[in-house]
């Protein structure tokens, strides 16, 4: 009886363990494609490499037209890797809680994440719920970021799939 109990007992944190599994993982993964996912990769070390101030990396990333559109306005490539150098804005920490992403034949995306933004504007620091669309042109083998918009949202705010 015993054995039969903690049998049991191993078998539902099993399946626990597994639904846990997916269901923190299922609004990045369901039904993409493989360069969906590259997109939605590319977007999360984008976040990484703007925690880690990495302007080389974005550098690369941003197309040389690029556009950004904040709270308090909207600039160009070199503005915005200007800002994240000298920390006038440092976004410290991108909590992704779910992305959409459509392909337009072989060489655009739009990815939209619904995050929460840990970031010191100015020496002061902010946590934010943002729907950020962000825009994707594919040159040779390379996808350059082309825009980049933060609409502010209620942490309600749900992205339709």
């Amino acid at each position: 009886m015993k054995a039969s109990i903690l049998s049991l007992c191993f078998f539902s944190i099993g399946i626990l363990s597994a639904f846990a599994q997916t269901a923190k993982t299922s609004p990045l993964v369901t039904n993409s494609t493989s360069e969906e996912q590259e997109i939605i990769a590319l977007s999360k070390e984008k976040w990484q490499w703007m925690a880690d101030k990495n302007v080389d990396k974005l550098a690369q990333l941003f197309d040389d037209k690029s556009k950004f559109v904040h709270m308090s306005g909207t600039w160009k490539k070199g503005e915005e890797l200007d800002i994240i150098k000298t920390g006038s804005i440092w976004y410290k920490q991108a909590d992704v809680h779910d992305v959409a992403v459509e392909l337009f034949g072989n060489n655009t995306a739009i990815i939209w994440s619904r995050i929460t933004l840990v970031a010191m504007v100015r020496g002061t620091e902010a946590k934010t719920e943002f729907t950020v669309t962000e825009v994707y042109k594919k040159q040779g083998k390379d996808w350059k970021m082309l825009a980049l918009t933060f609409s502010s949202v209620r942490e309600t705010h749900v992205i339709k799939h």
